[in-house]
C-alpha cells in the first residue's frame, strides 16, 4: 500500500512535508516499546505509536521503518521533526488511537509486519 493511501485512511497530517510520502509500505507495526520494535518489526514497515520522544526516530532509523504515525494527536518536537527529516522518515500525526488505526489499516489490506518473539512470522 502506498504511504499516501495510509495517510488518507488515518486522516493524518504530514509533519515534515519535504520528505517524500510517495513510496510503498509493505506492512505495519503498532508498538510503544521501542525494544519490541527492534526485536520484531520487519523492514519497510510503518510504525504506529503513542510514544513521542527522540528515541522513536532513532529506533525507526535502526529498524528500517519507512514512516512513523503518532497516535492520539501527539505532536513531536521541532528537534524530532528535524531528526526525522534528516533520516528521510515521514512523520504523521493522527487523532485515532492504536486499536482503531491498526484495525482500519488491516481492513484496508495492510498486513502486520511483526514477527513473534520466538522468530516465527504471521
Amino acid at each position: 500500500m502506498n504511504l499516501n493511501e495510509i495517510i488518507e485512511h488515518a486522516r493524518g497530517k504530514v509533519l515534515n512535508p519535504t520528505v517524500s510520502t510517495d513510496h510503498e509500505i509493505l506492512g505495519a507495526c503498532g508498538a510503544d516499546l521501542m525494544s519490541d520494535v527492534l526485536a520484531v518489526v520487519k523492514p519497510e514497515a510503518v510504525l504506529l505509536t503513542g510514544l513521542c520522544n527522540p528515541q522513536v526516530i532513532r529506533t525507526a532509523h535502526m529498524a528500517d521503518v519507512r514512516a512513523i504515525i503518532f497516535l492520539r494527536g501527539k505532536q513531536p518536537t521541532p528537534d524530532m521533526i528535524e531528526m526525522a527529516t534528516q533520516e528521510n522518515i515521514p512523520l504523521i500525526s493522527c487523532e485515532k488511537g492504536m486499536f482503531d488505526l491498526c484495525g482500519k489499516l488491516y481492513r484496508a489490506g495492510l498486513r502486520s509486519f511483526e514477527s513473534n518473539m520466538n522468530g516465527s512470522h504471521d
